[in-house]
């Protein structure tokens, strides 16, 4: 780390304030004993002995990035049901400023999961698909929120809740803010414009096709950069960790070792930090290194979870 571009203070990231846009849900998880198997049908039975309740979505990009040390602020939408109420709940507990809609249409996504010998047995989501844009009553409060804030963070879960998506970044960048965007889909020009895009390896390989080597990786990632009138865009690479490719060419950062328990939530903490630290003032291709460091923290906890700042500055 010696190398790297030094980690802004705590003082400093704190006046770094990160507006939140996207897709929230709610991670429920119940942990039980299986002593047996069903006789109605060949699967386990489990006993719940515990429940738990995490922020997932856009929200867990929200509490990755106070956890971190900056400042969060949340803009979505939810429904009108006992999920958004305990999402709700969990967003005060944890000191995150929110600007929430509320839809009577919508569903609040729920995806539960059930845990039995510290294995994940199967998932349950419960969702609907919104007749409507959601999102489109909350240009206003957008507007509103946006001068408060130093970088901006899309996180695109495809569910529905981002078709404003380039009203919203037209609106940011010409206010100056950094743009940070997790994307889904097939449609990237719908991100035309942003400041950085942070795939992982399968949703480029969708948008470009495969590639035959890393020159061929690159050529095709500065091509998308430049079509879309990107800044930068960051390749996210599981076990082999990130590389961002901007108009100085390629930056590389291996992954570190690590054990590795759980791989959920890893692409929210990557980009709360690198948009905690450009808030911050820190230039991307400085907070790339960083950003890798927090995720490698990450993928050693278990389901959705954030970094703090003491961990991430060792």
């Amino acid at each position: 780390m010696n190398a790297w571009a030094a980690l802004p203070s705590r003082e400093q990231l704190t006046t770094s304030r990160v507006l939140v846009v996207g897709d929230v849900m709610l991670d429920r998880y119940w942990f039980g004993a299986v002593d047996r198997i069903s006789p109605e049908a060949p699967v386990p039975v489990v006993r719940v002995t515990r429940e738990e309740d995490r922020l997932g979505g856009a929200a867990n990009v929200a509490v990755n990035v106070q956890s971190l040390g900056a400042r969060a602020t949340l803009l979505t939408v939810v429904g009108e049901d006992e999920a958004a109420s305990r999402l709700e709940q969990l967003l005060a507990e944890r000191g995150i400023r929110t600007a929430l809609g509320r839809d009577p249409k919508l569903k609040t996504i729920v995806k539960l999961r059930v845990i039995g010998r510290s294995q994940q047995l199967m998932r349950v989501d419960f969702e609907n698909t919104p007749d409507h844009e959601v999102l489109a009553q909350m240009l206003a409060a957008f507007d509103a929120e946006l001068a408060q804030h130093a970088a901006v963070i899309f996180s695109d879960y495809g569910k529905g809740g981002l078709a404003h998506i380039p009203h919203m970044i037209k609106r940011a960048c010409a206010a100056g803010k950094p743009v940070l965007i997790d994307p889904k889909g097939h449609d990237y020009a719908r991100y035309a414009g942003a400041t950085l895009l942070t795939p992982n390896r399968s949703e480029l390989a969708q948008i470009t096709g495969p590639w035959r080597d890393e020159a061929h990786l690159a050529e095709l990632a500065q091509a998308m950069r430049t079509q879309l009138q990107l800044q930068a865009l960051l390749l996210t690479r599981s076990e082999d960790g990130m590389t961002l490719f901007d108009a100085s060419g390629a930056r590389h950062v291996p992954a570190e070792a690590r054990e590795v328990f759980d791989v959920t939530g890893a692409g929210d903490t990557v980009i709360a930090a690198l948009a905690a630290l450009a808030g911050a003032g820190m230039p991307l291709r400085d907070a790339v290194p960083w950003a890798n460091h927090a995720a490698s923290i990450v993928v050693g906890k278990f389901g959705t979870a954030s970094v703090t700042y003491d961990e991430w500055a060792q």
